[in-house]
């Protein structure tokens, strides 16, 4: 196994050895040179005649936060155009001195008229980049899910297995892909078919996964535009039951609205039109079809802008939650029961941290809400310059991702905690009121349990749409604070929906499938696929197929893919070798740590996940939450035999494509054509930082089973003493 790897490595970096000097010195002045053109033409950049380079826009692989690096090698002239242009030293400098800078700029291009441009799009500014990527991991997740595990799952005491798999797999794995991208330059596809031609399937799995979570991801966007809509109503739909109508032209109020709750009534009866079971899918939902089809026409009509042209609603879609989150946190921290609720979410209860459900259930929770095996990240990093900071990067994302989290549940439980008082409040007059009335009896006197209706709050869609709706109603203003609050899960989700569409519009642009149709084509057809396809949600069971793929096709596959993606820069592109491409890029070297958790650590804790996932799963089976007209309440049902099928069908589509492809290229057959690799300044990048080839220590050699002649060995760590080289010994 160990040649086997090494093989795998050669061939695949045999196209990268020459990745210094692949541009000319030409092209290069020609980029100063049209950068110079920009400024001249445009002023001296800022107040004073201060220097303004643009975040990736001179030379997209390499960009410095002062004066462009071949700026200084070649010691071109960056200021005003009226000052004569200082070039390079010797002839060819002679010669620029006495061009002027338009015919610099025509003698350039001639003589670099053969060599195909460097034409990526590039992040604007590095803010942009942020936003975008903290955008695209800070999804609903965060405001829905991480709440109800903390105070199903100990509370306060939640936090330890939560922190602790954000550093055994959440934040390693974020900077593998930042870092990866950026380093290769490519989509997920090409990536991963550049660290190896066998390895091309999980780039083709990241992109099955994006496209099908992407397609059923938007659903809960339309649901959020239903719910957007109708808010500006007065009453709110939901805040009370609706009246029947009969022939004789008299009504009573909705039975079914009466056994269940006003908001349950309306979630499921109104907006879903949920039927009793998914083996029964009614009429046609029209409301949830027509929000369906303006969802995706509003994800392409943003997409479609490209990243260098869509800062604007990157800073909007990124921004507004936290506005939201905020305003939402002033005013809940303010009513009355909001510490019980938060008190409720935060006391830990130490015991339960004893239970390995919980570890499951906060690495899930890790893993899903920092977006990772998408292929999104690695999208997005890939349009960075060359020297962008990739670890810095992947600690302020991964940590603000994790904050915002728990911001969101003390504003989630301030609220809950305003509902639950309500509730105990009601139940205490109502008691008074019949003991009043000399009905002391226990069965005839209701239960006001406060700690019970802490507890009763729900997770996913239900906590957003039926308990917390339940509690604007009471809300004065209740209007304005469900648009505020529906238009915050509007912007949450389709800023989501951005990363993970980008996943795959930028693997099939780069991989060159369709060679000749333009990326907004190309991101269109997607969009309208997804839209035809998503009509499956637009009926009575609608919610069930949405639960069912959400449950298999978001869950299971990620794990697999990220498990292949540590396997594969550790054992196959060599932990070595991507550490020092990280020095190159930063200017400092990963710490052992990430490195050992890139190697062992995370694909260990990733399996075992998966592991007890596949255990949990056989011992419990998996059921979903059918609606019951009779009682207003949803009763657990198991899934039927075909449903169980789609689920293994969805799960199989996606990840047979790892071992599918790299059979195939065993057997000579090509699913992924060969591809020249993305221009790298290494040369530049280590002049800039001053980098010397790094020996290896004798504890990366005991742990890495680094060899002497640089290449790496699949084996366990050994803890042998360095052997010296011949001529030491000599010495």
């Amino acid at each position: 196994m160990a040649n086997t790897a090494h093989l795998f490595r050669r061939q695949s970096s045999r196209d990268l050895i020459q990745q210094a000097t692949v541009r000319s010195l030409d092209e290069l002045e020609l980029r100063e040179l049209r950068s110079r053109l920009v400024r001249a033409e445009n002023g001296s950049g800022g107040p004073g005649g201060g220097r303004s380079v643009a975040y990736g826009a001179t030379n997209q692989a390499f960009i410095s936060d002062d004066d462009p690096p071949m700026a200084r090698i070649l010691d071109l002239d960056m200021g005003p155009a009226s000052a004569p242009p200082t070039g390079p030293k010797g002839a060819g400098g002679k010669l620029a001195a006495q061009m002027s800078v338009h015919e610099q700029i025509v003698a350039a291009e001639q003589a670099a008229a053969e060599r195909p441009e460097d034409d990526r799009e590039a992040w604007d500014s590095k803010w942009t980049f942020l936003l975008a990527t903290i955008g695209y991991a800070v999804g609903l997740g965060n405001v829905w899910r991480f709440p109800y595990l903390a105070q199903k799952n100990g509370g306060g005491a939640f936090l330890v297995p939560y922190f602790v798999m954000l550093l055994l797999q959440g934040i390693p794995i974020f900077y593998l892909e930042l870092a990866i991208g950026q380093r290769l330059r490519k989509g997920a596809i090409g990536v991963w078919h550049q660290v190896s031609p066998y390895l091309g399937g999980i780039g083709i799995s990241s992109a099955f996964v994006s496209y099908i979570v992407a397609l059923y991801y938007n659903t809960i966007i339309a649901w959020c535009l239903i719910y957007l809509v109708h808010s500006v109503e007065s009453p709110l739909p939901w805040a009370e039951c609706p009246k029947r109508l009969y022939k004789n032209f008299t009504y009573d109020i909705e039975p079914e609205c009466v056994v269940s709750s006003p908001t349950k009534y309306y979630w499921y009866r109104e907006t879903l039109k949920a039927s009793p079971s998914v083996n029964e899918p009614e009429d046609i939902n029209y409301n949830v079809a027509i929000a369906l089809i303006t969802a995706w026409f509003l994800v392409y009509m943003c997409m479609v802008q490209g990243i260098t042209e869509s800062s604007k609603i990157v800073y909007i879609t990124a921004i507004f939650p936290y506005v939201v989150l905020i305003i939402f946190f002033f005013r809940g921290i303010t009513l009355k029961g909001a510490s019980d609720g938060v008190m409720h979410l935060f006391t830990p209860r130490w015991e339960s941290i004893l239970e390995p459900v919980v570890w499951l259930e906060a690495g899930t929770q890790i893993f899903f809400s920092l977006g990772l095996a998408f292929g999104g990240l690695i999208a997005f990093s890939s349009y960075n310059p060359a020297n962008n900071n990739c670890y810095r990067d992947a600690l302020v994302v991964s940590f603000t991702n994790c904050s915002t989290s728990m911001f969101a549940g003390v504003v989630v439980f301030s609220v809950i905690g305003f509902k639950a008082h309500s509730i105990f409040d009601s139940c205490v007059e109502e008691r008074t009121a019949l003991m009043a009335l000399n009905k002391t009896a226990e069965a005839d006197l209701p239960v006001c349990d406060l700690q019970k209706e802490l507890e009763n709050s729900a997770s996913g869609t239900g906590l957003a749409f039926i308990i917390f709706t339940e509690a604007i109603n009471q809300f004065p203003a209740a209007q304005l604070w469900a648009v505020l609050f529906f238009l915050m899960l509007f912007t949450l989700g389709i800023d989501s929906q951005f990363g993970t569409l980008e996943g795959v519009t930028t693997s099939l642009v780069d991989m060159k499938l369709f060679p000749n149709v333009p990326k907004e084509v190309i991101t269109g057809g997607l969009c309208l696929s997804c839209s035809i396809l998503s009509m499956c949600f637009a009926n009575g069971a609608g919610s069930y197929i949405f639960q069912l793929m959400d449950s298999f096709a978001g869950s299971y596959t990620l794990l697999i893919i990220a498990f292949f993606e540590c396997i594969g820069v550790s054992y196959i592109y060599g932990i070595k070798r991507f550490a020092d491409d990280i020095e190159l890029m930063t200017g400092s070297r990963p710490h052992l740590y990430w490195m050992l958790c890139w190697k062992y650590i995370s694909p260990i804790a990733m399996l075992t996940i998966l592991v007890a996932s596949f255990i949990e799963l056989a011992s419990e089976g998996s059921s979903y939450p059918g609606w019951n007209p009779l009682t207003g309440n949803t009763d657990n049902l198991e899934w039927p035999h075909w449903c169980v099928v789609v689920a293994i069908l969805l799960v199989c589509v996606s990840i047979l494509w790892i071992p599918g492809v790299a059979i195939c290229r065993l057997c000579g057959i090509n699913i992924i054509e060969d591809t020249e690799p993305a221009w790298f300044p290494s040369a530049e990048l280590r002049d800039s930082h001053g980098i010397v080839p790094h020996e290896p220590t004798d504890i990366e050699i005991s742990l890495f089973c680094i060899r002497p002649d640089g290449s790496e060995g699949l084996c366990c760590p050994t803890y042998g003493t360095r052997e010296q080289p011949l001529d030491e010994e000599e010495e």
